[in-house]
């Protein structure tokens, strides 16, 4: 797969609208393309796995859906347009600038595989659980165990080798409907009030001991309801809360915390999503900075699905900016999707002879 190939690929990825929950057309048109150069391609619902060669095996994954086109833009999202070697799209950066690169590195390794080589194309990364989630698992079950994984995001090609995790509480606080006239007079609860007191209390919380790579778990309260009336208190509300997990505390002890600082009812939206973190002294690690000694090693803190890549080393890496994911305008350089190419390729060779050297040692 030339450049040319390449960019022209990436380009078909964004002209196609991949929404989560809606990317049944974008993973036929990776499956016919990945056939007509000859791989080996499974379809598990719009999860697209292609497989190449035997021994180590690694696994690239990249998702193919993006999120709903944002206020904002002065370009149509929906429309490719390239200029001054910038890809302009919905989805350019965020990640189908990582799947066409994958898929390229993928290509070229079809001939003669270094080692065992999965490329693992998914839905639903930005909402929904049946990509990467169910996924992963059904490679190392029906393709083979998994040694190393290597996960598509927008990095400007540094290696993520830790990530945070993500755990959703909702504070729920019940009151007496009533007039607000007379909510003193009767002794009326104010929900608001409640969560403003649990939410005081939270603030002054320190949530364990800061991470070396992630720093501290944060907490910020996200999305709030309650009342109807301007002149009414209200029988209930409530206030989301978004967690960003460092390793130390898990999910189940920041959930007690919680419970032991409010008078709220504590409700658990999702606890599933557990930080992640990939010791550097693995082949994997190894080999990417053999082949780009100039790639940062940082933690990061924002999700993806390298939160199911469990039991074996995996980290993020791809081309792009994430500070351009989800914001108008969306772009990605040409010559970042071409680079991140071939260190795929090169990465995969040489992750490939680390575990050789790796055996024999």
């Amino acid at each position: 797969m030339n450049v040319t190939d390449l960019l022209a690929f990436h380009r078909d990825l964004v002209s196609i609208r991949s929404i989560s929950h809606d990317e049944g057309p974008i993973a036929d048109m990776v499956t016919s393309f990945l056939q007509e150069r000859g791989a080996e391609v499974q379809r598990w619902g719009d999860n697209v796995v292609a497989t190449v060669g035997e021994g180590p095996h690694i696994l690239l994954n990249s998702h193919l859906d993006t999120v709903p086109p944002c206020d904002g833009y002065t370009r149509d999202p929906w429309k490719v347009e390239v200029e001054d070697g910038r890809v302009y799209g919905l989805g350019s950066n965020d990640a189908k600038a990582s799947g066409a690169a994958l898929t390229a590195a993928f290509l070229r390794h079809l001939e003669s595989p270094p080692c065992r080589i999965t490329l693992l194309l998914v839905p639903e990364e930005e909402t929904g659980g049946n990509g990467a989630e169910v996924s992963v698992p059904m490679v190392a079950e029906k393709i083979a165990r998994v040694d190393a994984g290597i996960v598509g995001e927008p990095t400007s090609l540094d290696v993520a080798l830790a990530q945070k995790g993500l755990l959703i509480i909702e504070l729920e606080a019940e009151g007496d409907a009533c007039h607000a006239a007379h909510a003193d007079r009767l002794g009326a609860r104010n929900p608001i009030f409640t969560l403003t007191e649990d939410l005081a209390s939270l603030r002054q919380t320190q949530w364990g001991e800061p991470d070396p790579e992630l720093g501290p778990t944060t907490m910020q309260a996200t999305v709030i309801k309650g009342g109807e009336a301007r002149n009414q208190v209200p029988g209930a509300a409530s206030v989301a809360l978004d967690f960003r997990t460092a390793p130390g505390l898990g999910h189940d002890e920041l959930i007690q915390m919680v419970e032991a600082r409010v008078t709220s009812r504590v409700g658990i939206r999702s606890r599933r999503l557990e930080p992640t973190r990939c010791p550097a002294d693995t082949p994997l690690v190894r080999s990417a900075v053999r082949v780009r000694p100039q790639a940062r090693l940082f933690g990061s803190a924002t999700m993806s699905d390298l939160a199911f890549m469990r039991g074996f080393p995996a980290v993020k890496c791809g081309p792009g900016d994430t500070s351009r994911s989800h914001r108008p305008d969306e772009f990605v350089e040409e010559s970042a999707i071409t680079e991140a190419a071939a260190f795929y390729t090169s990465w995969i060779a040489a992750f490939a002879e680390e575990m050789k050297h790796a055996t024999v040692g």
